[in-house]
């Protein structure tokens, strides 16, 4: 098998919107029903939602994560829309976190930290800006926090590259179809699951060991 070969078989089996057939499930779920009573809600995209959610879920404090659509100006988008770029929505993940475990400033750099934050538009083998890098703010505080460690990165040089993070403040999430909630829990020997989604999660397990949950 030569070079191109393997990368175009790779790219089938690794890229996000490859993995489903989107005229099942359509059934859109609503955020699931839990106390948020004294808890705070963290909006961030980095490219597929299967990664982000599945890193966030791991996080001690963290409560409930999302897996949905946002940042775009269409009403009730489908993962088919969004996931073949007929949207200017972002794949995004929003979360519920207890602040007296965690912070948001700590989750900011989780969320730095487990994707790239230069590529334009792309996260691997994913392409396109329902791809990108986004965080979406809550408040006036979460964007400063934000717009600080991007300006700290920058100037420890942490990325060869510029950060392309955008910063928007959040406007509608749409929670995405059942089937993707909990997606590297319920499948995890899926091909991208092993090949994207794993590595992720272990590089946040080595790196912030003392953020994991017990039970992770």
């Amino acid at each position: 098998m030569n070079y191109i070969t393997s990368l175009f078989l790779f790219t089938i089996v690794a890229s996000c919107n490859n993995q489903i057939d989107t005229s099942l499930h359509a059934n859109i779920s609503g955020i699931s029903s839990i106390v948020k009573q004294d808890l705070e809600p963290a909006t961030f995209a980095g490219g597929c939602f299967w990664c982000t959610e599945a890193v966030f879920e791991r996080v001690v404090g963290v409560r409930d994560v999302v897996s949905g659509y946002t940042g775009g100006t269409q009403k009730n988008p489908t993962y088919k829309d969004v996931s073949y770029g007929r949207t200017d929505h972002a794949e995004a993940v929003q979360m519920y976190f207890d602040p007296k475990e965690i912070s948001y400033q700590e989750l900011v750099e989780i969320f730095f930290a487990t994707h790239d934050p230069t590529t334009l538009n792309r996260q691997g083998p994913d392409k396109g800006k329902q791809y990108r890098s986004a965080v979406y703010y809550h408040d006036v505080s979460q964007r400063k926090v934000v717009q600080s460690y991007i300006q700290l990165l920058t100037n420890r040089g942490t990325f060869q590259d510029p950060i392309v993070t955008e910063i928007a403040a959040i406007d509608i999430f749409y929670p995405a179809e059942d089937y993707h909630q909990d997606f590297y829990q319920k499948h995890p020997d899926h091909p991208y699951i092993q090949a994207i989604a794993l590595p992720k999660v272990m590089k946040f397990k080595k790196q912030f060991k003392d953020k994991l949950k017990a039970s992770s």
